[in-house]
């Protein structure tokens, strides 16, 4: 885990778009795993933090390869996260992501309705993409609100990432899952790079991913929200 978290942070320095900590030392010993990390004197962020973040990570997101996924796996909190590359994003993210949980939630227990309504969105989720096909773009891949903060300088800072190559508008989603995000991160993200059409749905898409994992980690309290945002894309398509 620490070892995957260490070059998803050096994946994202080289995009020079963000900062991010520079890694120290990562390894293991005497029973013991390791990640030191530069220490960097955090604070919230302000108006002016979120709006050079949304610049920023606009920027990031321009960084690029052919294919989705990313060189390794790695986790999104403690949960396994699958990243062999696939150069279609529908089957990436209805395989490696939503399957992927959604067989992790059958086994804890959380079946009927859930997996019920879920293996008709599985099927039908290429309708969300009909006339949207992103790029593989640089992801942080959980940027909520804790995983962001403002450096000595009162510039942006990110960390904690669950790396991969993906639709932007993933990072973009996560932002707004548990709030925190002011309207000057989203104003400067739009002018940098607006989203597309549809992009305020496909929210719902990829917000499905953190929120069945939060069920697998956490547990029932949130198996009602997921099968709510299940039905809400359902009525989309």
């Amino acid at each position: 885990m620490f070892e995957a978290e260490a070059a998803g942070l050096e994946e994202l320095r080289r995009a020079q778009a963000v900062r991010v900590p520079r890694v120290m030392s990562v390894g293991t010993g005497a029973g013991k795993a390791w990640l030191a990390l530069e220490w960097i004197q955090i604070s919230p962020a302000s108006s002016a933090t979120d709006a050079a973040l949304g610049e920023r990570l606009a920027c990031q997101h321009r960084s690029t390869e052919p294919a989705f996924g990313w060189s390794r796996d790695n986790t999104i909190g403690s949960t396994p996260q699958l990243n062999d590359r696939d150069s279609s994003w529908v089957t990436f993210l209805r395989e490696r992501r939503l399957r992927y949980q959604l067989n992790l939630a059958a086994t804890n227990g959380y079946g009927g309705r859930l997996q019920r309504r879920a293996e008709v969105l599985l099927d039908r989720i290429h309708e969300f993409f009909s006339t949207y096909q992103p790029v593989p773009s640089l992801l942080h891949g959980d940027l909520w609100g804790g995983n962001r903060a403002a450096d000595e300088r009162d510039e942006p800072v990110i960390f904690d990432p669950a790396v991969y190559y993906g639709d932007r508008e993933a990072d973009v989603a996560m932002t707004r899952l548990f709030g925190g995000f002011g309207a000057d991160f989203y104003g400067a993200y739009e002018a940098a790079w607006p989203l597309a059409a549809g992009a305020a749905v496909r929210t719902d898409l990829y917000n499905l991913y953190h929120v069945l994992n939060h069920l697998n980690l956490f547990g029932r309290g949130y198996l009602s929200q997921a099968v709510s945002l299940i039905d809400t894309l359902l009525a989309e398509v």
